[in-house]
């Protein structure tokens, strides 16, 4: 077992919008979390939906494990950020990490049943207003020729240069296909109704592992790298 930090008082300077109580609350909650699990990871994700997290947050309660997220500098102050500080050994290498769109997973579930659940985990979404297009989509004739000529005003209103010609809706020009967005742009609010409107998911729903701590002897060990964490 690595030594014991776990008499330690943290002290919490800034109350701003959440009490000093609370505060101290979520830092038990966790420390509790660490007494009470064999491992705790680090993941990142992407895209969240809470529908979706819920069924991971549901898959990992059936094995008793706990996920905590939260702000990221409270969470920091409970793993310990320096090496005096730490609640275990090595566990302010786990909280230099914590930036970023991140949350703490305590389980005592094996290492290759976890990673498994997590390599699996990718979903298909719809993409939101200010997320980058991964590709070049393009919306072809047939596809709004589908539609009610009473779609035309909403179509327009999308960026999408229709008009209604022989009682169908047609691109303006004879167009064959109109560009809805192109890869690397950085997708509007009307970009992204469009293309939920013609069922095209851009967007994926990725929780990644980035690294692992074992409360049975502090080992730490990098799973991930992660460069689009910042604070």
């Amino acid at each position: 077992m690595p030594k014991s930090k776990r008499v330690r008082t943290v002290p919490l300077t800034q109350t701003a919008k959440k009490t000093r109580e609370h505060k101290s609350a979520v830092i038990q909650e966790v420390r509790d979390a660490i007494d009470s699990h064999n491992d705790v990871y680090l993941f990142s994700y992407e895209n969240m939906r809470s529908n979706k997290f819920k069924q991971v947050r549901v898959h990992f309660a059936e094995s008793k494990s706990r996920i905590i997220m939260g702000k990221n500098k409270l969470l920091q102050l409970a793993l310990g950020k320096t090496p005096e500080e730490e609640y275990g050994d090595n566990l302010c290498q786990l909280a230099k990490l914590t930036s970023g769109s991140v949350g703490l997973l305590f389980t005592s579930e094996p290492r290759e049943k976890v990673g498994s659940y997590f390599d699996n985990l990718v979903e298909e979404d719809f993409a939101r207003a200010g997320a980058v297009a991964p590709r070049t989509v393009a919306v072809t004739d047939e596809m709004v020729a589908t539609h009610p000529v009473s779609m035309v005003d909403q179509f327009r209103k999308l960026g999408l240069p229709v008009e209604v010609e022989n009682g169908k809706v047609v691109f303006v020009g004879e167009q064959k296909e109109h560009v809805l967005c192109k890869n690397g742009e950085t997708l509007s609010a009307e970009q992204c109704k469009a293309l939920t409107h013609f069922g095209i998911r851009l967007s994926e729903f990725r929780v990644r592992l980035i690294c692992r701590w074992s409360s049975k002897d502090g080992e730490f060990e990098m799973l991930a790298e992660d460069d689009n964490m910042s604070d």
